[in-house]
């Protein structure tokens, strides 16, 4: 028999290690919001209250009911960019949480109050929505409690798009720019496919192949699978 002195060592040892991986779980919860079906994010860790809100589409009733019904608090509200679609309800959540900062690549500074560049002049209803209380841009690493993310720079959907990477989890918000076996859209007033292509190709395409992304629309998907299989990445 093994000696219990030993064998309460092994399960302390044993439960360390399931501690920290345990604390090294991201959770990335996503919502399909209105009938636009924007992809908006949860992100929150198993030891931790704390949250930051990705994205903030119209009809967020889902993403705030999961936010009270565990309890969590937002700390920041990210937009990975400042298309209407993406930013319909970020009115409502300031209102909620006005003291959460908002954050969003500095190149699309002027997008949020400006219904043109956000395009939602071309709904028929404009939004003016509050301004960014702090500009991002490429290479920023925003802390999360003991955890990172990386911003990485990927315009062409949007001058100022951005990916947001959880290389420890190998996990990864990517906006509009790359889809499941699909790519952004390029043909709005600001758009740019052949940065599009160049953003996917240097940004995004280098991260491992087990990397899950989060797209703004749509099904999440794997960088491995989206090298194999989409077909606007095809030579």
């Amino acid at each position: 028999m093994l000696n219990p002195m030993i064998l309460n060592s092994l399960l302390t040892t044993h439960y360390s290690l399931l501690t920290t991986h345990y604390s090294l779980l991201m959770i990335i919860k996503s919502f399909a919001l209105s009938d636009w079906q924007t992809n908006c994010f949860v992100v929150h860790s198993q030891d931790s209250k704390d949250c930051w809100i990705v994205d903030c589409g119209f009809e967020p009733t889902a993403l705030l009911d999961y936010i009270t019904d565990n309890d969590l608090h937002p700390v920041r509200i990210v937009l990975t960019h400042a298309h209407v679609d993406h930013i319909g309800s970020l009115e409502h959540i300031h209102e909620l949480w006005p003291d959460v900062p908002i954050l969003i690549h500095e190149d699309e500074k002027k997008f949020l109050d400006d219904p043109t560049l956000n395009l939602s002049a071309f709904t028929g209803m404009p939004i003016v929505a509050p301004a960014a209380t702090k500009l991002l841009k490429h290479g920023d690493i925003m802390s999360f409690n003991d955890q990172e993310f990386e911003v990485r720079h990927t315009p062409g959907h949007s001058p100022g798009g951005i990916a947001l990477i959880h290389h420890a989890s190998k996990q990864a918000i990517v906006g509009d720019t790359l889809f499941a076996n699909s790519i952004g859209r390029t043909d709005f007033p600001t758009s740019d496919i052949h940065q599009l292509m160049e953003s996917i190709h240097s940004q995004l395409m280098n991260l491992p192949d087990d990397m899950t992304i989060y797209p703004g629309h749509g099904p999440s998907s794997s960088i491995g699978n989206e090298r194999v299989n989409n077909p606007f990445l095809k030579n």
